[in-house]
Parts: structure tokens; sequence; C-alpha cells
């Protein structure tokens, strides 16, 4: 394994972010799999950072053992400037403060795998953007580690890939998946997959490739026995697509879980301000009509509270973890049974 330490200079003088990288080099020369890893694009997210702690001791050992076939690159902490941030206490890693973009869009979009396409200059954050690209760019495997508010495990995952990624969802053993065709705001994922849509087919190898971001169930999810079963699943799906050889592991069985497109999805935004009281949680099953939550907006008076319905039967996939909302923000991710009249439901969320 080598270590080295990317740098990425700040917008001011005497400013400068760095995170290490992580690489293995496999043992075959023959053009094996090879597989990127990052986590913690949006800083403050760590169920995937304490992953990818727990899945380094077993990457060692199978290097020791000469059981890595393709080279790895992997990236514990991708984010250093939205680590770095903190208001009032309150650590914000999700926007760049400075230019008040969400650290996962806004990332280049590519016409085709190309890394001289690359742009060179930016803000800050644009630059990170590029770099992270610019390591990603080129493996066979890449998975983006975040994770929700509250919510079970699940992936985003572009029909092009699908059902050829079966056999990734079955190994990490995550609850549901996100079918999607549409990245207008420029997500990691889409700007790690969509370089592949409009090349030949030997180049794209769609059917081999893993392009997904991954959502380690909640934000206060970092716990060490959820850290280690994480990391078996990821040892899983990468000994599954041969960049690590483990005769001792079996081949992922069917996926058993929730297969949906994303326009299923309905994001359910509170009607009125005020205290949250759920009545579901995520991994349950509503029908329509359900109560889903009350907003306690005026405690006390008798017409305090407002009641939110479900709009139609599906899976409650995740909620909001804060009890305090104002009108108009998301309460909950419900996947339904059909195609939701909520035209946001169409883009990539995270």
């Amino acid at each position: 394994m080598q270590k080295s330490i990317e740098r990425i200079a700040g917008d001011s003088e005497g400013v400068s972010y760095e995170f290490p990288v992580f690489r293995f080099t496999g043992t075959d020369k023959t053009a094996p799999p090879s597989a990127y890893l990052q986590a913690a694009l949006h800083a403050g997210e760590l169920p995937g950072v304490v992953a990818i702690d727990a899945l380094m001791p077993m990457l060692e050992k199978a290097e020791a053992e000469g059981r890595i076939i393709g080279n790895m690159t992997i990236v514990p902490w991708a984010n250093p400037i939205g680590r770095a941030q903190y208001l009032y206490g309150d650590h914000q890693g999700r926007f760049h403060l400075g230019t008040r973009t969400n650290f996962n869009r806004g990332f280049p979009r590519l016409a085709a795998p190309d890394l001289s396409l690359l742009p060179a200059h930016g803000t800050v954050d644009q630059r990170l953007k590029a770099r992270l690209l610019q390591l990603s760019i080129g493996h066979d495997i890449v998975l983006d580690l975040h994770c929700d508010d509250e919510g079970l495990a699940y992936l985003y995952v572009h029909t092009s890939l699908w059902p050829a990624m079966a056999d990734c969802a079955a190994a990490m053993g995550v609850d549901a998946v996100m079918l999607w065709d549409e990245d207008p705001d420029g997500t990691f994922e889409g700007a790690s997959i969509m370089p592949y849509q409009n090349v030949p087919a030997d180049v794209a190898r769609l059917d081999r490739r893993v392009a997904t971001t991954v959502e380690y169930r909640g934000i206060l999810d970092v716990d060490g026995a959820l850290a280690g079963a994480d990391a078996e699943g990821l040892y899983r799906l990468l000994v599954a697509r041969g960049v690590i050889r483990d005769q001792a592991l079996s081949a992922p069985g069917s996926f058993v879980g929730l297969v949906a497109p994303i326009e299923n999805i309905e994001m359910m935004p509170a009607p009125r301000s005020g205290a949250i009281l759920f009545d579901v949680k995520p991994g349950d099953r509503v029908t329509k009509g359900a109560r889903l939550a009350t907003i306690v907006h005026a405690p006390g008076e008798p017409d305090g509270r407002t009641e939110v319905l479900a709009p139609q039967a599906g899976l409650i996939l995740t909620r909001r973890s804060r009890r305090i909302i104002r009108a108009g923000e998301d309460l909950l991710k419900l996947v339904g049974d059909r195609t939701s009249a909520d035209a946001r439901s169409g883009t990539l969320e995270d």
C-alpha cells in the first residue's frame, strides 16, 4: 500500500487543504477490474469513513497474501474543505460556504472518459471536484459513500448499469436501489458514469462497470458494528467483481431488496412549520392515506396540529433526523408503487 497526500490550494494566500490517498497495486498485469472508493464528500457524513477504516486491515491482509488482483485507489476523507467548515460551533460539510454550492453538485460533465477534458481552473471547491474526478475516472468500480438523515441502506444506480449491478447490491446487503436516468446538477456519480454513455461499447463496458452513490443509513449511524458489516459488504463486492481473490467467499446471492425508479420517490414537504411527531420509520410500508407525521405548529391550541398523509402506498426510505422543521422542508422520502406527482423526485437528491 502506498499513501500520498493531495493538496488543494485555497482561494487566498496562505490557505490550502489536503487529504490522503491510499493505493494498492494489483498483481495481475492483464487489465483486471480496478476500484475507486471515496467517503465524506459531504464532510459530515461519516458512516462511509468508518467503513473504510474497518476495510483497510482486510485489504492490507489481502495484499500481504498476494490476493489483490486489480488496482485500488481509496480516499477516506474526500472533502477537506467541508471538513474544516464550522459556523458558530455547528459543522457545515454539505455546502461550500464560499460559493454556496453543494459539494456533490457541479462536477465537470465530460463527453468522454478523457482527463484532458477536465477544467484546470476555478474556485477551490471546483478544483477539488476536478481532482476527485481525475482520481476516479478510468476505474471500473467507483463507489461514493454517503449517508442520509435517518434511513435504510440504499444505492443510486444509473439505469444503464442495472440489472448488471444486482450482484453488487446483494454483496453490500443494501435494502433498496433507486434507478435514475438524468443528472442535471452534476453529481459525482453522474460525472463518473455519464462519460461512458456515448463511447463505443468496448470502451464503456457497461455490463462490467460499477458507479454508485451508497447511502449508509443515517448520519448518526457511526458505529463499530455497522462499520464492520459495511466493510465486509465492500470487501464482498470487490471479491465478486474480481478486484480481490478470496476463495473462502461464495458468490453473492440474488438481490431481494426494493428496486424502483427515482421518479417514484415522494419527498413529502412539510405543510407547516413546527415540531415533528413521526408515525413511521425507515423500512415501514404504508398504504395510501396513512398518517406519516403530525406537525405541531401551535402547541396547546385546538387547531394547532396538521397531519401529513401518504399520497400513495410505498416504502419509507428515509426521514428527517431533526424534529424541528420549516414549511416546505422535506419530512421524508417515500418510495411509492407508482410515479410521484412531485417533479423533484426525478433528480438525484443527495
